[in-house]
This record gives structure tokens, C-alpha cells and sequence, in this order.
């Protein structure tokens, strides 16, 4: 009996033994690799690979699990990842419920997307963006897995939303005509603290047309057709997809308030370059006509008794047409001698009236007109210098010539 205990004993001892060898195997194992802590990013061997989880082999020691949003990955590297495949994903708990590392690749994916993002911007790469949605500002576009916006001042030449009277309505028409296709664009601001994303499909195009740019200059003609009339002037395109903007000041000489009055979609026509900023064409068409307004003192004179045509009215006056060319204002307060209400109750639109010319600034483009000062008579000071004026024009007139001897 005696001998039996002891061979059991020796039985347990051996297999103790055994058991403290696989221990320390275990130990050495564990202090040559490091054990991962929440937060390390840690690479693996998949296991097993599906659309819901993926397994991962996490050095040798334990199992990693990636599942349900953490499969998301905005830099697009675990897409369609498979067995055998090494794969990098972010430690968000050490011990789950069935004793496995809860893994991420949506926590080291975004990182890595962002950190891409800013090389970009860096690099000036162009990239593609997928168009996902629109408003009124812009459109809202995924670069690789990461959401951002392109704003409508961003867009080319190609696809920028040209809208007579700049209607919001059907600006977003023509922007969500763009949803659904994929851009060339470069990264020009990628902030991860802010999750900001901005792009801009101009930029690829810049420097192509900096190029053809640099053959012109300031006050140089060009002749090109109208490809976009908008409230606030008319784009022409000209020279291999060129496009300059001729603002609503830069139209004609005479006061415009609607240029798709005045230009149309495809009309041919000439205009002067008056700046050049980067790519960006200042244009006018009305500086290659003369100036009507030089020499408006020749033609008009303060005191003078005109007849204009109403074109428009507003809350401080009436703008009226003299001639073809030159437009006065009659305030308000010259409209009659009593208070003025409603500036429609005294003028109408299309009618023509009889007025007074009470100032001209021929520089500033400016001529005052008065209807109240047609009833009011000349004060003695007004009249005493126009009898100067005659006086010293009929001396000059009556001076006698030198004789030529």
C-alpha cells in the first residue's frame, strides 16, 4: 500500500513539473511579446474573415475579434480583407465575454484616412471624390472613406451652376444633376480635431490654365462667347475653355439692373481685361466704348431744364433717363416741395417728366436731378453768375486779334 502512494505521489510530482514547464514556456512566451493594452494599435493574422466579424490571430497569444460598426474602415484598407491577410487594428477591450481582445479597424482606419488626407494636402495630389448629396452651398463628396464638402466657389468652370437671377432653387437643380458621379479634385483642408474635409475641383485645373493665362494681360482684348448670365454680371468663355467675368458695372455705361436684358447664353462679344488675379479674368465691355460721361459738362448744364424717362424707382429716389447714355437720380426730397410718402405716387415708371439739373460730376458718374426746383425761382446769386459767365464770353468773343506784322 505503501509502495502505491508513493508511485502516485511521484505521479503528481512529474506531472506538477510538467505543468510549471508549460507554465514558464507560457511566461517567456508572454514577456518576449509585448501584451497589448487598450488603445495599441496592433497587428494580426486573420483567421476568418465575414461581412459581420472578422478573427484575428493577436501574436501568437490570443484571439482578436472585430465586429458590428467597428468593421468600418475610412481608409478603405480592410475592404474585402480575407484569411491569411496581415491586418492593423486598434486594442478597445483586452477580455470580452468569450475571453477575446475586442478589436477596431474603424479607430486605426480613421486615423490612417486622416493622416492620408493631409499628405494630400500637402502633396497637392488629385484625388477622385464620389458626390453624395447637395445643397445650396455646395456638395457634399466621401475621398476614400472620409466624408467632406465641396463648396460651390470650389467647382470648375465645367460645373459651375450658372443661374439667371441667381435663383437658390435651381442652383441646387443644377448641383444635384452632379450627385452620383466622381470628381477630380485636390484636398485643400483636412483637419481631423475638426473633422473638416474641404476639396476643391478648381485647383486641378489651375495650374493648367495659370498657363494659358500668362499669354495675356491687363488691357488686352478678347472675343469670346457669353456662357453663363447671372444678377451679378455674365461669365464669357474664350481661348480653349478660358472663362473671365464681366461684372453688372462692367456691362455698359448706362445703369443695368438685369444683364439678361442686356447678354444671352452663346452671344458672341468683345470685351477688355481689366485685372488678372491667379486664373481668375476680370473683364468689361463697356471700356472699349468711350466714356459718354467725359465731357457731360459740355453737353448738360447746372440749372439746365431736361426732360427724362423714369427707369426705375426705389426708396431714396428715381433714376431717370436723360439719353441713351447718361442716367440722373432725383432724390426724394427733389421729387415735390411736401413730404414724399410713396415715390409712385409722384412718378411712374415709363413716364416722361420735366426736371431741373441741380449737380453734375462728370468723374464720379453722378447728375442730380429736381422737379420741386423747376417752381422755385433763381436767386439773385445764381443769376448775377451766369451774367458774368455771358459777360466773359462776349470779351473773348469781342477781344481783337493781334495783327501779324
Amino acid at each position: 500500500m505503501a509502495t502505491k502512494t508513493k508511485k502516485l505521489y511521484k505521479q503528481l510530482l512529474d506531472e506538477k513539473k510538467e505543468e510549471d514547464k508549460d507554465l514558464n514556456k507560457l511566461l517567456t512566451l508572454k514577456n518576449s511579446k509585448t501584451l497589448p493594452k487598450v488603445g495599441d494599435l496592433i497587428e494580426g493574422t486573420v483567421i476568418s474573415a465575414s461581412k459581420s466579424e472578422v478573427m484575428v490571430d493577436v501574436n501568437g497569444l490570443t484571439v482578436g475579434i472585430i465586429r458590428g460598426f467597428e468593421l468600418q474602415d475610412e481608409s478603405d484598407e480592410t475592404k474585402g480583407v480575407k484569411t491569411g491577410d496581415i491586418v492593423s487594428a486598434t486594442v478597445v477591450e483586452l477580455d470580452n465575454e468569450n475571453n477575446q481582445v475586442e478589436l477596431s479597424f474603424r479607430a486605426s482606419g480613421h486615423k490612417k484616412a486622416w493622416a492620408k488626407l493631409e499628405d494630400f494636402v500637402k502633396s497637392g495630389e488629385v484625388v477622385d471624390a464620389l458626390i453624395l448629396e447637395a445643397n445650396k452651398g455646395g456638395l457634399m463628396v466621401k475621398v476614400g472613406g472620409v466624408k467632406g464638402f465641396l463648396p460651390v466657389s470650389q467647382l470648375s468652370s465645367e460645373h459651375y451652376p450658372r443661374v439667371e437671377g441667381g435663383s437658390k432653387t435651381k442652383i441646387l437643380e443644377k448641383l444635384q444633376e452632379i450627385v452620383g458621379k466622381v470628381l477630380k479634385v485636390k484636398v485643400i483642408d483636412a483637419t481631423e480635431t475638426e473633422e473638416k474635409l474641404i476639396v476643391s475641383e478648381k485647383e486641378t485645373v489651375k495650374e493648367e490654365q495659370e498657363k494659358i493665362v500668362s499669354k495675356y494681360k491687363v488691357g488686352d482684348s478678347i472675343k469670346g462667347k457669353i456662357s453663363g448670365v447671372v444678377s451679378f454680371g455674365a461669365f464669357v468663355e474664350f481661348d480653349d475653355g478660358l472663362e473671365g467675368l464681366i461684372h453688372i458695372s462692367e456691362i455698359a455705361w448706362k445703369r443695368i439692373d438685369n444683364p439678361s436684358e442686356y447678354l444671352t447664353v452663346g452671344q458672341a462679344v468683345e470685351a477688355k481685361i481689366i485685372d488678372i488675379n491667379n486664373s481668375k479674368i476680370s473683364l468689361s465691355m463697356k471700356q472699349l466704348d468711350n466714356d459718354p460721361w467725359k465731357g457731360v459738362e459740355e453737353k448738360y448744364k447746372v440749372g439746365q431744364k431736361v426732360r427724362g424717362t423714369i427707369l426705375k424707382t426705389n426708396p431714396f429716389g428715381a433714376f431717370v433717363e436723360l439719353d441713351a447714355q447718361i442716367h440722373g437720380l432725383a432724390h426724394i426730397s427733389e421729387l415735390s416741395k411736401g413730404m414724399v410718402k410713396d415715390i409712385n405716387e409722384i412718378v411712374t415708371i415709363g413716364d416722361k417728366y420735366d426736371f431741373k439739373i441741380v449737380s453734375i460730376d462728370g468723374k464720379n458718374h453722378r447728375l442730380g436731378l429736381s422737379i420741386k426746383a423747376l417752381s422755385e425761382p433763381e436767386t439773385p446769386k445764381e443769376t448775377k453768375k451766369e451774367e458774368k459767365k455771358e459777360e466773359v464770353k462776349k470779351e473773348k468773343k469781342e477781344e481783337p486779334k493781334e495783327e501779324v506784322k
